[in-house]
């Protein structure tokens, strides 16, 4: 048995985890994976916004940063998720059925 690794987890909402939850089990019986390449990069970078809200906008908030920081960092943020979902959405449209049910089963393990 290995020791558990160190790991942080990020609250989002019931209809993105629905969403992740209906894509994944898609992915899982299809035939054809690549069928839902486009919704899977959407749903990535979906993903990745939330993330990057839960672990640094909303902290941000909390600390009562004043308003010119608070849109100073949501600012990066987007810019962040701007340059990222184009390289999410090249790498997941050109991957194989085999390569999105391995990406598929490593994010249902994250969900656990």
């Amino acid at each position: 048995m290995s020791a558990a690794k160190p790991s942080m987890r990020f609250y989002h909402s019931v209809a993105l985890r629905t969403r992740t939850e209906k894509l994944l089990a898609a992915i899982d019986k299809s035939e054809n994976p690549t069928e839902h390449a486009r919704a899977f990069a959407d749903l990535v970078v979906d993903l990745s916004e939330a993330g990057m809200e839960y672990y640094f906008l909303k902290p941000i908030r909390q600390a009562k940063f004043g308003i010119v920081a608070q849109k100073t960092a949501s600012l990066g943020m987007s810019g962040a998720l701007r340059v990222l979902s184009p390289i999410v959405r090249t790498i997941l449209h050109g991957a194989t059925a085999a390569q999105l049910k391995v990406i598929a089963e490593h994010m249902r393990h994250l969900t656990q």
